[in-house]
């Protein structure tokens, strides 16, 4: 069944056959008081937000058979929320036709698949002495759409305003979505929504809500203090109505199924569709595009990282589910975290973030984890933000978890970055040893390499062949991204996303006499004229070294282009040396020819601290012509 979103107004429409009692009940709700004399229809009527308990302007129409033709009154029907089908209480002949006819009539007039509510009004009772309610239980069943039935009397007034609250509610807070009227329970899409409502509110992941957070679960819903007389009221009735619902003074999710269950059965559609909506649910019961996808701009040049909220956040989502506390995820917590969310978003963990011996999940590689996700996917990263409770636990759009970087050629022109995730893309031709250098930066260098069997991806499928890890830059920690670039054929250009970085590595093979020539012509093809600071490696150092079949030795090259001299790795020693060079160069970009320095640490160091001193110069300077000037 298909369900439409709330709407901004209400428009309710009478229906049922003549003499009933319609007009007579829509004068008696607009003037307060009942009159002899009616006219046969009553003109539409709008009833200002401000005086409907759900604040929603509402539209009220009434439908005349003497006056209007079926065709009209079918339209009637299409462009209203919630129909009431009246009939008298002491005429039988009018409840039946509610059956036989009216019912009928209006599923024929609803768009496809969609079952618009349906409110039965029994009025005139001021005539009779007994409750009509137990007759109309045979219609429900077979009607799915009747969300209720009503009693009242438009000469007495009795449940007069209460009838079209009720219309009012059984479109905003309709019960189909969330109870089966047929099973006299929750249905399951409820289930599984209040399932991951109850898991983001269990802050410590121990399976229950203790009154803490029951609290904080009711300032959120419901913006105020739950006292504590009533909180121990609610878990006396859980205890007294479902085993199971409380443990050790705890309401378990049994329980808190149980109470929603019972709130709806009373009545109180409403009570359960505040608690849906303010975590994001829809009327089909399905995240609001709104509440996964926060309007979030990123402009050309700059990049997306995640805020210190946002790494607060992930922090304590990590510290909740690693039960046993060893500071680690197992495949079973990896599993438990993402329950509430569609999928478990990454695979090949292994290859791509720190982990421990096994393949499991440190905090290290949680947090690089999703530091890739939100530089390559952020759309994705705000779903699944939200999805884990995000919204709930900071009080905020998912805008707040994350932080976009100023433009890179304002970086170039301040002559330092200002951010911390740098993207490395290493660039050589076929078993140069590319993934080799991935690998020794995830500590997983002797393991045995599988070959690759992706393809170059578009800028947006590219996490496939990406790793992520920290290194320290002059004392801070940088993230740093390598992206291989899996090269097919050596003719094959580069595309413009697999050039732009932030550094590049382009790499060779000592061991290979041809290897070189290759990444010479790439460095002079798409990086000789960019901004875009470039470290040559050879690798394979603990073999047999070539003598490269190009016209410039890869040292001549890189003194006459102003680099670094080739820096050697060896897959043996796995140091890191290497990839510091490459975070540094990234975080001071305008250094982009580094020739002058040695390849040793403490040079690096000296760049660092003469980087520094020069901007502490500049500073004085500045402070001395302000001076003059005033």
């Amino acid at each position: 069944m298909v369900y439409e979103s709330i709407p901004r107004t209400v428009r309710i429409i009478l229906l049922g056959e003549p003499g009933v009692g319609k007009t007579s009940l829509i004068l008696s709700l607009v003037t307060e008081e009942f009159t002899e004399h009616v006219p046969p229809k009553a003109e539409e009527i709008t009833i200002p937000a401000d005086v409907t308990p759900e604040q929603v302007p509402t539209n009220i129409v009434d439908v005349c058979l003497n006056e209007q033709t079926l065709e009209q009154v079918a339209e009637e029907i299409e462009k209203a929320h919630v129909i009431c089908i009246v009939f008298s209480v002491d005429k039988q002949e009018t409840l039946d036709k509610i059956a036989s006819y009216w019912l009928p009539f209006v599923r024929d007039n609803c768009p496809n698949d969609y079952r618009k509510p349906v409110i039965l009004v029994g009025n005139k009772i001021d005539l009779i002495d007994y409750s009509i309610i137990d007759n109309i239980w045979d219609i429900a069943e077979e009607y799915p759409e009747v969300d209720r039935c009503i009693e009242c009397s438009a000469k007495t007034l009795t449940n007069v305003s209460e009838m079209f609250y009720n219309a009012q509610k059984a479109v905003l807070h309709p019960i189909h979505p969330i109870y089966s009227i047929e099973e006299q329970e929750l249905t399951e899409r409820c289930k599984k929504a209040l399932s991951r409502i109850f898991k983001i509110c269990d802050l410590d992941g121990d399976g229950v809500l203790d009154d803490y957070e029951i609290t904080l679960f009711q300032k959120k819903c419901f913006d105020t203090p739950l006292q504590l007389q009533v909180l121990d009221e609610v878990k006396s009735v859980i205890a007294q109505n479902i085993a199971g619902g409380i443990e050790n003074e705890c309401i378990t999710m049994k329980g808190f199924i149980f109470l929603h269950c019972l709130f709806i059965q009373r009545g109180r559609n409403e009570t359960t569709w505040t608690v849906l909506r303010n975590f994001g649910y829809d009327e089909s019961l399905e995240l609001t595009q709104s509440y996964l996808y926060p309007n979030i701009k990123i402009p050309s040049g700059c990049t997306s990282e995640l805020s210190y909220k946002g790494q607060q956040f992930l922090t304590q989502v990590f510290e909740k589910y690693d039960q046993d506390k060893d500071g680690m995820l197992n495949p079973t917590e990896l599993k438990n975290v993402f329950s509430c969310c569609p999928r478990i978003p990454w695979h090949n963990l292994r290859y791509t973030v720190p982990t421990n011996e096994k393949g499991y999940l440190t905090l290290q590689g949680w947090m690089c984890r999703w530091t890739l996700m939100t530089l390559l996917d952020l759309q994705n990263t705000s779903a699944y933000l939200a999805y884990l409770g995000y919204n709930f636990l900071e009080n905020d759009t998912q805008k707040s978890a994350f932080h976009i970087t100023r433009e890179k050629k304002i970086d170039v022109a301040k002559k330092q970055s200002s951010r911390n995730v740098y993207q490395c893309h290493i660039i050589g031709p076929r078993g140069c040893g590319k993934t080799s250098i991935c690998r020794s930066f995830l500590g997983i260098a002797h393991k045995r390499i599988k070959p690759h069997t992706n393809e170059r991806g578009d800028a947006h499928s590219c996490d496939s062949n990406c790793c992520i890890n920290t290194v320290q830059v002059y004392g801070q920690e940088k993230y740093l991204v390598l992206r291989e670039i899996a090269i097919t054929r050596v003719s094959d250009p580069l595309q413009p996303h697999e050039v732009n970085c932030d550094v590049a590595c382009l790499v060779y093979d000592l061991t290979a006499s041809r290897s070189f020539e290759y990444i010479a012509r790439i460095y002079i093809k798409y990086f000789a004229e960019s901004h875009i600071p470039v470290l040559i490696v050879g690798t394979k150092g603990d073999s047999m070294v070539m003598r490269q079949e190009y016209i410039l030795q890869p040292e001549v090259f890189c003194s006459k282009y102003q680099l670094l001299p080739p820096q050697v790795f060896n897959i043996k020693e796995n140091k890191h040396d290497v990839l510091v060079k490459l975070a540094t160069m990234a975080a001071f970009p305008h250094l982009k020819h580094f020739a002058s320095f040695a390849g040793d640490n403490t040079s690096w160091w000296k760049a660092g601290i003469g980087v520094a001193a020069a901007t502490i110069v500049g500073l004085v300077l500045i402070k001395i012509l302000n001076f003059q000037r005033q």
